[in-house]
């Protein structure tokens, strides 16, 4: 469900009418159905509101109502008002519909954007989604992919403020982190053989040492290593040519160094149809790339169409996992 003072429950009303207006897959939501029923209501979206007791009932349903597994919210909700008091139906949500997944009752799970400082303030000790679908899938070292046509981008360290980003960065987490993005081009996107950019960290590539050192002591040996390991690499790259549209053709993901290096470009390429996937998972995950958007929830005036794109991503890749293991790919989405 997401935070519920949020815009999730809106774009995920607005979505169930695209998708039916598509005649696309089914989905179903975790959610409180009465919660749901009272924000269409309130933004005249005419969308009826069915609880569902298992994931496929949502095939006899769909085409005629939105099907929800309810997750009843202790609080009342006041749109661009979080409250801590729903945030254990929150969690709750988050972790029922990676059940349902790990269990293969649904092939992926998308998550509508959670408020993390709410969850924090309530005892949550993760960062975000990324971090508790690691726990309760028993992943090590889960990561952040962002994508929209045309570009995919994996910060190497994610939610942190800039100086720890700097501090945490090492060899050894660039050199997972390209080894995930690698396996998951190939796995989840359907790339055979993928290519690997690698970001500097400091201007012009630290220049020689001019401008810092980490470019040679910390990210020059990864891309060395992973050369030797047959994954196609180059860099450090400057990452102020590294985005742009000539430059976006050479590679099939960059590896960033730190999160608004990943996202600055990501969302300037196409705010609307990005997504966030998280790779390294035994379970499909993606997210729309945008926050609960507190400024504008219970409007009306939200759009659906990065939610939509995290849904149709989420289904590729599961559809893609499901080729790969029978020896073929699908590969439909990508700048090359």
């Amino acid at each position: 469900m997401g935070e519920p003072a949020g815009i999730g429950g809106e774009i995920t009303l607005k979505a169930w009418l695209a998708r039916t207006n598509q005649s696309a897959t089914p989905f179903f939501t975790v959610a409180d159905p009465d919660h749901l029923s009272a924000t269409a209501a309130a933004l005249g979206f005419d969308v009826a509101i069915k609880t569902i007791e298992n994931p496929e009932d949502a095939w006899d349903v769909f085409d005629t109502a939105l099907p929800v597994m309810a997750e009843p919210l202790p609080g009342p909700v006041t749109p661009g008002q979080p409250s801590k008091a729903n945030a254990s139906a929150v969690i709750a949500s988050i972790r029922r519909a990676a059940e349902f997944v790990r269990t293969k009752e649904s092939c992926a799970m998308v998550t509508n954007p959670i408020h993390k400082k709410i969850l924090a303030d309530t005892g949550f000790s993760h960062p975000g989604h990324t971090e508790y679908l690691a726990e309760l899938t028993d992943t090590e070292t889960p990561i952040m992919m962002l994508a929209c046509p045309g570009l995919r981008v994996v910060p190497v360290t994610i939610h942190v403020a800039l100086n720890k980003a700097i501090k945490m960065l090492s060899t050894d987490a660039i050199k997972g982190a390209a080894r995930i993005t690698a396996r998951a081009l190939t796995t989840d996107f359907g790339i055979p053989t993928p290519r690997l950019a690698i970001a500097a960290l400091n201007p012009h590539a630290g220049e020689d040492g001019m401008m810092g050192e980490e470019d040679e002591t910390i990210i020059a040996p990864a891309i060395q290593t992973l050369a030797q390991e047959g994954i196609d690499v180059f860099g450090p790259a400057a990452p102020d040519s590294l985005f742009h549209t000539r430059a976006r053709k050479t590679y099939d993901a960059v590896i960033c160094m730190y999160h608004d290096q990943a996202l600055i470009p990501l969302k300037t390429v196409d705010f609307d149809q990005g997504v966030d996937i998280t790779l390294g998972l035994p379970i499909v995950r993606t997210s729309p790339d945008h926050g609960t958007a507190f400024d504008i929830a219970g409007r009306g005036i939200a759009r659906e169409s990065s939610l939509l794109a995290a849904m149709d991503m989420a289904l590729e890749i599961a559809q893609n996992r499901s080729s790969a293991k029978l020896g073929k790919v699908i590969g439909r989405h990508g700048p090359r």
